[in-house]
């Protein structure tokens, strides 16, 4: 065996009963320890051990292709594919990622960061195979959260009525990130209830060939009408009708029976649907207790379930939510929205002194827009609470149904920067560039809760499109600093200096403040503007400095095409003014994971190397001068 116990595939396909149960137990403990000490998915992983330990038992990785939806649920699949070792770099900088990553490994077949895009991809991934004349078997392993996504449908759909091969495994352990919602959640909860049909299965294999002389025929009569029976009983006929095979309801945590379920399906020449039941966070009693709690964690102590780092301070989410609580008491119009996020989005809030006007559509961000869209329209005022990463999905329906329109939704982009640990998929830097352009909508961004305060304030009363992008986590270092106000179109004078204009937006105000203290030891006086309206922009303050004579720059966590600094120059051009000297913003390439600090490094947008690159823009602009 692999070091500290984790077998090598091969290892794993010959090891009995109780080295397999002694094997997840390990498992679980190595993603205890790392998630513990890097942040993570840590119920969701705990959820899949069995049934990951059984898919890599039947199938033969990376020959089949195994593809986790979301791919929160992927660090046991990454242990027993030769990456334990690895662990301890969980997340960091450089270091093993969280999600499936195809340059790690050839046994992750595909990237996944979104929810409800595992079947699509496994789908055309089976068509290619069949195309090339190729006999492999693609798995999806989805959780009951992405099945409130309309892409799994539209898969389901397409996979059913071409009869293509494919096993896809419905991972049902009734969460999400929030507790689930809506029709296919109520589905799966009647479909689990059911019971009767798991006993009376268990009762039928182990009892019935007993019977004397009449057993063994009575056994193979029953497994002939067991399709009907099942019908009776939980009425499993929206599968069937998909034409999908389904098999189950499952325990995912029995490896033994898991291992025959799977076997049956790879054998069948059509779709399968295989339902199994999880408990989300089994084997750390926290996670159980409240997994949704437990989704996506910080560093934390197991011993007694502390985090690591204490939070400071409010975060721009929270901030944003309790605000919203507030105003919609004075304002009965006040509407909020959710996709499967509510706490994560800061809504909590909301939702319980506002039951009746919290509206969680799950993992449904298109439907998302669209419900504000409509319920401002029937006289509403919807606020949607959505990463900035994931609004990505909806928008057509930005474009079409609340811009189009001109209706007053507003739309609060949490995570509106480099995410983190979580890595590409999680950045949230394109959000300026894909909302800048669209007609008739407001675009802002805060440095400060005071800020976003006071933006909601306006959106409150706007009779249009709002969009409010913020980062993950406080506004840190910013509390020093002198606050003036918010008013559309309006940028803000932070700092003062006659040298040069740094340009900032979003967390990057922190850092100019930063380059403003460096420059100043160096002897140039930079002064500091906070450009927190995007759209539309401060025309006045840019007329202003391109006719100072004195250089000018645009620092912002966005990429560079079509963010602020795109902006400027566009407006610069066409009105004949002097453009600023430089962007700085980042580079045109999908950045990794990384703490926040080290991604700022890794970009050159941290104080330090915007102080060496002004610098030598400062003596370059001496020399033009003399």
């Amino acid at each position: 065996m692999a070091e500290k116990g984790i077998p090598s595939l091969e290892e794993l396909k010959q090891l009995n009963q109780e080295n397999l149960d002694a094997l997840a137990q390990t498992l679980r403990e190595r993603i205890l320890d790392a998630v513990s000490q890097n942040g993570g998915h840590l119920a969701s992983n705990l959820g899949v051990v069995e049934l990951t330990i059984a898919l890599h038992r039947v199938f033969d990785s990376p020959r089949d292709k195994i593809i986790f939806d979301v791919g929160h649920q992927c660090y046991t699949h990454k242990m027993l594919t030769g990456r334990d070792r690895e662990m301890a770099g969980l997340r960091c900088y450089q270091g093993l990622a969280g999600f499936p990553k195809c340059e790690e490994s050839p046994h992750d077949a595909y990237e996944t960061g979104h929810a409800s895009t595992a079947i699509s991809a496994a789908l055309g991934m089976a068509r290619a195979r069949d195309l090339r004349g190729e006999s492999h078997r693609v798995i999806a392993v989805v959780g009951d959260g992405a099945l409130t996504g309309g892409l799994c449908y539209e898969a389901l759909n397409d996979a059913g009525n071409r009869k293509t091969q494919l096993i896809v495994i419905l991972n049902d352990n009734q969460m999400s990130i929030s507790p689930n919602v809506g029709a296919i959640s109520n589905y799966l909860t009647y479909m689990r209830a059911s019971r009767a049909w798991m006993d009376i299965k268990q009762t039928i294999v182990g009892g019935v060939p007993k019977i004397p002389v009449i057993g063994g025929a009575l056994l193979r009569f029953m497994q002939k009408m067991k399709g009907s029976l099942r019908n009776f009983l939980i009425k499993d006929r929206y599968f069937d009708t998909l034409g999908f095979q389904y098999l189950g309801p499952l325990d995912g945590h029995d490896e033994q029976k898991l291992e025959k379920v799977l076997r049956r399906a790879g054998e069948l020449r059509r779709p399968v649907l295989i339902h199994v039941v999880t408990q989300k966070g089994r084997g750390y009693a926290p996670a159980e207790k409240e997994p949704w709690a437990k989704h996506g964690v910080t560093p934390f102590n197991p011993a007694d379930d502390q985090p690591l780092r204490k939070a400071s301070g409010r975060s721009f989410g929270k901030a944003a939510g309790q605000l919203l609580t507030e105003l919609a008491r004075e304002d009965e119009r006040i509407v909020a929205i959710t996709a499967a996020m509510t706490t994560a989005t800061g809504l909590a809030p909301f939702q319980e002194a506002f039951p009746d006007r919290l509206f969680d559509v799950g993992i449904a961000e298109p439907h998302a827009v669209t419900l504000a869209a409509g319920l401002a329209r029937g006289g509403m005022k919807p606020f949607v609470a959505i990463y900035d990463t994931f609004l990505q999905r909806a928008y057509d329906q930005v474009v079409v149904d609340i811009c189009l329109q001109q209706l007053p939704v507003t739309v609060l982009m949490d995570r509106a920067a480099m995410g983190g640990e979580d890595g590409p998929t999680h950045h949230g830097v394109f959000g300026t560039s894909y909302l800048r352009h669209v007609p008739e909508l407001t675009l802002l961004y805060p440095r400060s809760i005071e800020e976003l305060e006071d933006m909601l304030r306006f959106a409150r009363k706007h009779p249009g499109p709002v969009f409010i992008r913020y980062p993950r986590g406080e506004s840190a270092g910013m509390k020093q600093l002198p606050y003036h106000g918010f008013k559309p179109g309006v940028w803000e004078r932070l700092l003062p200096g006659d040298d040069l204009s740094l340009v900032a937006v979003g967390p990057m105000v922190r850092e100019a403040a930063q380059v403003r203290e460096q420059l100043l030891a160096r002897g140039t006086r930079a002064r500091v503007i906070n450009a927190s309206s995007i759209k539309p922009l401060d025309t006045a303050l840019i007329t202003e400095l391109a006719g100072s004579g004195k250089p000018y720059v645009v620092l912002e966590e966005q990429a560079l095409a079509g963010g602020l600094g795109s902006a400027i120059a566009e407006h610069c051009l066409q009105e004949g003014l002097r453009q600023p000297e430089r962007i700085f913003a980042l580079p045109d390439a999908f950045v990794p994971q990384g703490s926040h600090e080290e991604l700022l490094r890794h970009c050159e947008l941290d104080a330090e190397s915007l102080c060496r690159k002004l610098s030598g823009l400062w003596r370059e602009n001496l020399e033009t001068a003399g």
